[in-house]
C-alpha cells in the first residue's frame, strides 16, 4: 500500500503561516548541521518520550513531534508541538514537513529513502497535455520558490537525485536559475532530474542563465511523435513541436543531459516507430529515452475515450522500440509498464518507476513470481485502468529463455 505525503495532526504553539521543518531523532538533532529553530525532534518512539520538552526549547531546538502526553510541559517551554497524527507513519525522521496550522495539515515536502523525492516548482504551465496528470492552473504561486530555496537547505545532503517538476518549470525564468544556483551550493554532489517541455528553451538567452545545471543535471523533454501535427494535438499548443525541438538543440550545443520521454497511448502509439527513427536519425545526442505508460489522474480521466489503448498493445509497442533504439547504441527505459505486459525480451528495460507514494498492486501480483522487480501500477489505476491481460508471472517462466 502506498504511503500518502499528507496527513493531519493536532498542532500546538504554531502562529497562522506555514512552516518548514526537519523531522530528526534525539541523537541526529544534536549532531545535525540543521539550524536548530529548523528541527523538530522526533520524540515519539519508546526512549525519547520521557524526554524533558525544556531541554529541547534551551538547546534552541524549533519543534516537537510527540505524544499528547507532551503538550503541557511543551506550552511551558514555549515549544510548538505536532502530536496525534491521523497516520503517525507518514512522518519519519529524516523528513522535512509543511506544517499547515490552519488546516492542521502536514505536507510532507521531502522523504528520507524514497525512491523519488521533486521539488515542484508551479502549477502553471504553457502547455496544455490530453494526459495530464497535475492539470495546470494559472495562478500566482511565486511563494514557492521562497519555500523551495529554504526547503533545499533542509534536505539530507547525501540524496543522490532530486526531481524538479511542475508545471513548467521554466515559467519561473531567473526564478529558476536561481534554485538551480541554490541546490548545487546546498547539495553539490546530488544529480537533477528536471521536466520540463522545453518550449521557452528556443531562445539561447534562457538556457545560457541555466549554466548551474550544466553536468549535474538532466532535462527530461517530452516527444509524443515525429510530427508536428500529432505532437501539438497532444499537448494542445500550436507551434509546440518546433518550439521544443529548437529547445532540445540549444541545451544540446550548450552541454546540457537531455532525455526525451514519450507517453503511450491512443494517438501517440501509432507514431512511435516512426519516433524512434526520428531520434536515432536527428537527435543521436539524446542520453536517454524514456517510455512511459499513463498515470490515470487528472486530464487523463477526462479524455479516457481519446487516450484508452489496452495496456498490452502499448506495453509490446514500447518494448519493440526499446529493442529497436538498444541495437543502435541508444539507451531506453520502460516506464510505469508490469512485467507481465512485456515480452520477457523487453524485462531488462523496465523499471520500477513509479514513486512509492503513489505506486502499488493489482490483486493478481500476490502470486506474482518477479513482483519485486516490477513497476506495479500507479494507485490510481483501478481494474478498469489495468486492462484484462494482468497476471502472475510464475517462476517456470522466468527461468525460462
Amino acid at each position: 500500500m502506498s504511503l500518502p505525503l499528507h496527513t493531519f495532526a493536532s498542532l500546538e504553539g504554531f502562529d497562522p503561516r506555514p512552516h518548514l521543518l526537519k523531522v530528526l531523532g534525539l541523537r541526529e538533532a544534536l549532531e545535525s548541521s540543521v539550524p536548530p529553530p529548523s528541527i523538530a525532534v522526533d520524540l515519539r518512539g519508546p526512549g525519547a518520550r520521557d524526554v524533558a520538552p525544556v531541554a529541547l526549547a534551551g538547546a534552541g531546538f524549533g519543534a516537537v513531534v510527540g505524544m499528547p502526553s507532551h503538550a503541557a510541559a511543551s506550552a511551558e517551554a514555549g515549544l510548538r508541538l505536532v502530536h496525534s497524527l491521523r497516520r503517525e507513519d507518514v512522518v519519519a525522521p529524516g523528513d522535512v514537513l509543511r506544517v499547515e496550522p490552519g488546516g492542521s495539515r502536514l505536507s510532507v515536502l521531502y522523504r528520507r529513502g524514497a525512491n523519488s523525492n521533486s521539488l515542484f516548482v508551479t502549477e502553471r504551465c504553457n502547455s496544455l497535455c490530453l494526459m495530464c496528470s497535475q492539470p495546470p492552473r494559472p495562478e500566482d504561486d511565486g511563494w514557492r520558490l521562497d519555500e523551495l530555496v529554504d526547503l533545499v537547505g533542509l534536505i539530507d545532503p547525501d540524496v543522490p537525485m532530486l526531481g524538479i517538476t511542475g508545471g513548467e518549470p521554466t515559467l519561473l525564468g531567473p526564478g529558476l536559475a536561481r534554485l538551480l544556483e541554490v541546490t548545487r551550493a546546498k547539495l553539490p554532489s546530488t544529480r537533477l532530474h528536471i521536466l520540463s517541455n522545453g518550449r521557452l528553451f528556443r531562445d539561447a538567452r534562457l538556457v545560457d542563465g541555466m549554466a548551474a545545471a550544466s553536468g549535474r543535471a538532466t532535462w527530461a523533454i517530452p516527444l509524443y511523435a515525429d510530427v508536428a501535427r500529432v505532437h501539438d494535438h497532444v499537448v494542445q499548443a500550436p507551434g509546440a513541436f518546433e518550439e521544443t525541438l529548437e529547445g532540445i538543440h540549444n541545451l544540446a550545443e550548450r552541454g546540457h543531459a537531455i532525455e526525451v520521454r514519450f507517453v503511450a497511448h491512443a494517438l501517440t502509439v501509432p507514431r512511435l516507430r516512426g519516433l524512434a527513427e526520428f531520434i536515432w536519425r536527428n537527435l543521436p545526442f539524446v542520453e536517454h529515452v524514456a517510455l512511459m505508460g499513463l498515470e490515470p489522474m487528472g486530464f487523463t480521466r477526462r479524455n479516457r475515450d481519446i487516450l484508452w489503448i489496452e495496456p498490452r498493445a502499448a506495453g509490446q509497442a514500447v518494448a519493440e522500440v526499446a529493442l529497436f533504439l538498444a541495437r543502435r547504441g541508444m539507451t531506453a527505459s520502460i516506464y510505469n509498464t508490469p512485467l507481465c505486459l512485456l515480452p520477457k525480451a523487453a524485462w531488462p528495460f523496465a523499471r520500477r518507476s513509479i514513486s512509492d507514494w503513489k505506486q502499488d498492486y493489482a490483486p493478481e501480483c500476490g502470486a506474482c513470481s518477479v513482483r519485486d522487480a516490477c513497476s506495479g501500477f500507479f494507485s490510481s489505476a483501478d481494474l478498469s485502468w489495468r486492462g484484462k491481460d494482468i497476471r502472475p508471472v510464475g517462476k517456470r517462466e522466468v527461468l525460462v529463455a
